[in-house]
């Protein structure tokens, strides 16, 4: 979290970024419809968009977690004050404790907020920030695995919240994406991904785009350790698959 003059310093709560989670980062093709949602985001998270919530949704591995992230490198960047929140790392900890004054960050950011389902405390806690952000003129941006109206929350003024606010949905990639991603992801790491390589780990490992960045995380690793070529038999010794 960065901190301003006058903010009080949160609790360690031991939640550090991904170096790669950048809007550079994310892969978009040029018809990608999450183009546009991306481009508010670059500016809701620097400040040039005044937007006070955004609560951004979509299947596992689509991306929000990441365009999160990168928001808050963003902020960063532009010297904004700013706290990142995974919910998932989160839940067996104090909620009140853990977003107390929070409203006084320029950007707070809260992920896995489908998790959420079951956890009074939590509701309850997050629906007085989001008040208490929206009433100092700070931003907050929410992000989940469902839509606002399809989570099961039992507060019905914290399920309003969040249909209030402006909401979108990231689009998953097209298997041709997901390729492109890949090689493009090997370039950004320094070596060349064959396209038949590519196509092979695609098919056989897990389909989402964080779990596929893992597999080419891992595969570098091993192949600078081994000083090897990223070959088919390779990523079958390395990933068996």
């Amino acid at each position: 979290m960065n901190s301003e003059k006058g903010v009080p310093q949160q609790l360690p709560l031991g939640v550090s970024l991904r170096d790669d989670a950048t809007f550079d980062n994310f892969y978009l093709s040029e018809s990608d419809p999450n183009c546009q949602v991306v481009a508010l985001l670059q500016a809701f998270a620097s400040g040039e968009n005044p937007e006070p919530v955004i609560y951004l949704w979509g299947d596992a591995g689509s991306g929000v977690s990441h365009l999160l992230q990168s928001a808050c490198q963003s902020a960063e960047a532009s010297g904004r004050s700013f706290q990142y929140l995974p919910l998932t790392d989160l839940l067996a900890m104090d909620p009140a404790v853990i977003l107390d004054g929070l409203e006084q960050l320029e950007l707070v950011c809260i992920d896995d907020l489908h998790l959420l389902e079951g956890h009074p405390q939590w509701q309850t806690a997050l629906f007085h920030l989001y008040n208490r952000v929206k009433d100092s003129g700070r931003q907050l941006l929410l992000g989940a695995r469902k839509s606002p109206r399809g989570l099961a929350i039992d507060l019905a003024d914290l399920q309003s919240r969040l249909q209030w606010a402006l909401v979108f949905q990231l689009q998953a990639l097209s298997d041709g994406d997901k390729l492109a991603a890949l090689r493009r992801r090997s370039r950004l790491r320094g070596f060349d991904l064959p396209e038949d390589v590519a196509q092979y780990i695609l098919h056989r490992a897990p389909r989402d785009t964080r779990a596929l960045f893992l597999c080419l995380e891992q595969l570098d690793r091993a192949s600078l350790m081994a000083q090897r070529k990223i070959t088919i038999p390779f990523v079958k010794q390395v990933l068996k698959i």
